[in-house]
């Protein structure tokens, strides 16, 4: 199959081609906690179950530290790039590993060591605050390979090596499936087992290209020794403050839907929205995987002054999401019943609460793909500001205030209707910004 590079002229196929890898990795790597999930509420229980969602903001609030740095940093790497200055390329790539390994270690150990205070923080009460300790503190202690597998999914991209990153997923993901199964239904272990199978798979996901570029190989990224470039770390994480703000956003989020529903609902509420977190992070990466592999293309064209090509590229993204948000919002409603089933279905009043919750908050996949794409596709511009405000309100600013108003006029439904007011809105600031900004980056 002929290779696509970052400076070809993009047809549709050629951009589905070239995004396809990134989209499947997305949903290869989105199955780790589907996989988790699955294991512990099937053969542990729902109160383990929910002592897994609990934690899990607590780690996500640490990958997000490597989506800032892989997105940011390989817009900016592919905009060096396509000014033709390859060395820097790689000097500033080192240093962001370099500035991972260091992050990942600082806030692994805080975390291990208030990880009872933390768990309590949460809403955690008596029936699973030790679960809840012991799954944080195996899968933090791991965490600087989950910051390093988040951040090589995009610079693999920027290296020109999508597929590379996709077969990288594939084996993490079956070593996850597998060590769970052998750690939580042969040899017993419930969390600890479900904690160790993920760790396990970041292990992998991280070591195989922390080893590769370290070697002579064929990609357009390698390790290059340079001096600390701070100015190029400050970029870097300007462009990808949107994915951090939104990873953190959504952390914050799930520790206020969970303890709003621990309220309303009690173990049931949380292990519902557990669930339901756990489909739709399947779902958005679709537009999480399409915008990861969009952001270096625009930055690339954005480098070389090739507006044309970047104006091409622009339409047809917008025209597949429209396809895309209409058939990803169907298959979800179709999909519902038989999720609940596979998941909660030794609980009939957790099932059909679970159908329910899934029905309405689904419906925000008719307008989050524009707002994904839409906030990557600034930071491929390295207009980290604009891609923060579009993350911002979709993930912080107008989600909470719908979460904390509507449920007082909805009461539950009021919960799970809360995203999709949050992306519709949330679609209006994307559809004024991108107007707005038009004759400074001339996309359209």
């Amino acid at each position: 199959m002929e290779k696509i590079q970052l400076s070809d002229h993009f047809s549709y196929g050629r951009l589905i081609r070239f995004t396809l890898p990134s989209i499947l990795m997305m949903l290869v790597t989105s199955a780790y906690s589907i996989v988790d999930g699955y294991f512990v509420s099937n053969f542990v229980g729902k109160n383990a179950f929910a002592a897994l969602n609990l934690v899990w903001p607590v780690l996500m609030i640490l990958g997000a530290v490597g989506w800032m740095i892989g997105t940011g940093g390989s817009a900016l790497i592919a905009k060096v790039r396509g000014e033709g200055q390859d060395r820097k390329a790689d000097e500033i790539f080192t240093m962001f590993i370099c500035f991972i390994l260091f992050c990942g270690a600082i806030y692994g150990s805080i975390c291990f060591l208030f990880m009872p205070q933390i768990s309590r923080l949460l809403g955690a009460n008596d029936a699973i605050i030790n679960e809840c300790v012991i799954y944080g503190r195996v899968m933090i202690a791991a965490g600087v390979f989950c910051v390093l597998q988040a951040a090589f999914q995009s610079f693999l991209v920027a290296a020109d090596k999508p597929q590379m990153g996709l077969r990288i997923s594939v084996v993490a993901g079956i070593t996850n499936i597998i060590m769970d199964y052998l750690l939580i239904c042969v040899f017993k272990l419930d969390v600890w087992g479900a904690a160790l199978g993920s760790a396990c798979s970041w292990i992998v996901g991280a070591s195989i290209p922390l080893v590769y570029f370290g070697c002579k190989n064929d990609s357009k990224l390698h390790y290059a020794f340079a001096k600390p470039d701070f100015s190029c770390l400050k970029k870097a994480c300007s462009n990808g403050f949107s994915e951090m703000l939104t990873n953190c956003s959504m952390s914050l989020l799930s520790m206020i839907y969970n303890y709003r529903l621990m309220q309303m609902a009690q173990e049931n509420g949380v292990a519902a929205y557990g669930t339901i977190m756990y489909i739709v992070i399947i779902f958005q990466a679709v537009f999480m995987g399409y915008g990861m592999s969009v952001g270096p293309i625009v930055g690339y064209q954005l480098g070389s002054e090739n507006e044309k090509e970047l104006r091409n590229v622009f339409a047809k993204s917008w025209k597949m999401l429209l396809a895309a948000s209409v058939i990803v919002t169907i298959l979800a409603q179709l999909l519902s019943d038989p999720i609940a089933r596979i998941y909660v279905g030794y609980d009939v009043e957790l099932m059909m609460l679970t159908k329910h919750a899934m029905h309405l908050y689904f419906l925000s996949f008719l307008f989050c793909g524009y707002n994904i794409v839409g906030s990557a596709f600034f930071t491929g511009l390295n207009d980290g500001k604009v891609s923060a405000i579009i993350s911002g309100s979709r993930t912080f600013v107008v989600q909470i205030a719908c979460v904390f108003i509507l449920p007082i006029l909805l009461g539950m439904e009021g919960i799970w209707l809360s995203i999709v007011v949050a992306e519709a809105v949330t679609l209006i600031i994307t559809i004024y910004l991108f107007g707005k900004n038009r004759k400074k980056y001339h996309y359209y």
